[in-house]
């Protein structure tokens, strides 16, 4: 995306809030080209070919919602064959960890900087086209691996999907901004949610019963390989959906002549020093929250097996609850939180209940249904309020640097607790006991921080708590403020 498709959004600070009350207050008249005819004559008749069209807008979200399925399906590919990968290339709990890690490691750095590349170096088409296909590269040498039975091959396969796949993440998000900004946000970063954790579900339900097939003509790890091979193809869909997102963003940019940063504001990686706290602390519960889910169903399956005594499959369809029941639930949490408001609030609760669902998992005899339940709809419901926080506290031209340190920190975590992870088990014996705890130490800081956000919302007077109409409320206050700011006389600080 160009340096003028973006706008600052309203946020709690006075400084930036100005800078884009003008555009609130006086707002640019956009007309179409005279050479721009696909519309002309045809406004009754447009309607999805419009983009300002409510059916076109949500046939652009069908695909910004698929072409991020085949990278979660591909991501969690070893955890759906984890007893596949540990018995055919003798894996140890830590070596195996080692395969989602290293996804993580180059992502500390790289996915701050792919959201930095969106905003000034590619825009965000061609970057988002550009990580997808280093996403599809990254499966293939990683499937390549499985064939010929190298390890080494398959974790620099995982290095270079994940250079890839997190950055998609964050083009994906600044597209749903670009496209959604207002009240539909919080549901349509949930429904992106949504349709990714299918591809994950998917993945639990079809990679075990795919590999058994597979291995009927390939023995060994060419089945492991040649079934990676064939999970590929999810990728190839989403890289088709990224190339007609991008036409459909290139046909509205030039009907509706988008000029979105009129102020010429350019995006630059030490703007990260700007921050203010609450964007620190949503960073913060980033990193906790999410190295409490991920990490745990990585090694799920081992898990239910140890402490429930299922079957592998068994294991992977209560494993893979976390992301089905979030598949459905955050896009519906999303739409009731684009109504009521309170994001703060929903994170809270969110991290309180994921707190017990871990705690009914690690110490009762409940039906493990019921705790990864209850975590499938926490982690719907912290996703869906979470994420468009970053929307309110941070000005759009500066969103893609904001999401990808974000993603850059939750992956510097998940890089270091995969691994500690995978060493806990291994010096237990087995025994996830301690894991457990572990995972539980971390949703009590997300909760800290948490706490911390509405603290520094409320001492602020922001508005990342309000209910919508309170917040269109503090949005025109503020661009009434800035406007007779801009009123008074240009000495008028040096009338005596």
């Amino acid at each position: 995306m160009s340096r003028e498709e973006r706008k600052p959004i309203v946020s709690s600070s006075s400084s930036s809030t100005c800078s884009s009350s003008d555009d609130e207050v006086h707002p640019v008249v956009r007309r179409r080209s005279t050479r721009d005819t696909e519309l002309a004559g045809h406004q009754k008749d447009a309607g999805c070919c419009d983009p300002t069209s409510t059916p076109h807008r949500f046939l652009a979200l069908l695909f910004m919602c698929l072409l991020g399925f085949g990278s979660y399906f591909c991501y969690d590919n070893p955890g759906a064959l984890q007893d596949v990968f540990q018995k055919e290339l003798q894996l140890s709990s830590t070596e195996f960890t080692l395969i989602y890690s290293i996804y993580s490691w180059p992502n500390i750095v790289l996915c701050f900087v792919g959201g930095f590349l969106i905003d000034r170096v590619f825009g965000i088409r061609l970057g988002t086209i550009i990580y997808m296909l280093i996403v599809l590269v990254g499966q293939l040498i990683f499937a390549t691996g499985g064939v010929l039975g190298h390890f080494w091959l398959m974790i620099v396969g995982r290095f270079v999907f994940g250079i890839g796949a997190e950055s998609l993440a964050v083009a994906q998000n600044s597209y749903a901004v670009l496209w959604f900004k207002g009240k539909e946000i919080n549901m349509v970063f949930g429904l992106q949610l949504s349709v990714a954790r299918f591809g994950s579900t998917v993945n639990f339900w079809i990679m075990q019963p795919l590999y058994g097939y597979v291995s009927k003509s390939y023995s060994g790890y060419k089945g492991l390989g040649v079934a990676l091979f064939l999970a590929s193809s999810t990728c190839v869909m989403s890289l088709v959906c990224t190339l007609i997102l991008g036409w459909m963003d290139k046909r509205a940019e030039r009907i509706l002549k988008r000029n979105n940063n009129p102020g010429g504001e350019l995006a630059k990686l030490s703007d990260i020093v700007t921050f203010k706290l609450d964007f620190w602390m949503v960073s913060v519960v980033c990193v906790a929250y999410y190295v409490a889910i991920f990490p745990f169903v990585a090694l799920g399956q081992a898990f239910f097996v140890s402490n429930f005594h299922m079957t592998p499959d068994e294991a992977n369809t209560v494993n893979s609850i976390v992301y089905l029941i979030s598949a459905i639930a955050s896009p519906l949490f999303g739409f009731v939180i684009d109504k009521v408001g309170r994001n703060v609030t929903w994170v809270f609760c969110a991290t309180i209940s994921t707190l017990l669902a871990h705690f009914l998992l690690t110490f009762t005899h409940l039906d493990p249904y019921i705790g990864m339940s209850i975590m499938g709809l926490s982690y719907s419901m912290l996703a869906a309020s979470l994420w468009p926080l970053v929307s309110l506290i941070v000005p759009e031209y500066q969103l893609g640097t904001a999401y990808g340190f974000c993603q850059s920190v939750q992956n510097l975590g998940l890089a270091v607790v995969t691994i500690a992870a995978g060493i806990i088990v291994d010096s237990s014996g087995g025994s996830h006991f301690w894991l457990q705890v572990f995972f539980m130490s971390f949703l009590l800081v997300s909760l800290l921080a948490t706490c911390a956000i509405w603290a520094y919302n409320r001492k602020h007077q922001g508005n990342l708590n309000m209910s919508p109409a309170q917040r269109a409320t503090y949005h025109t206050s503020i661009a009434m403020q800035c406007r007779h700011m801009n009123r008074r006389p240009l000495l008028g600080n040096y009338v005596q």
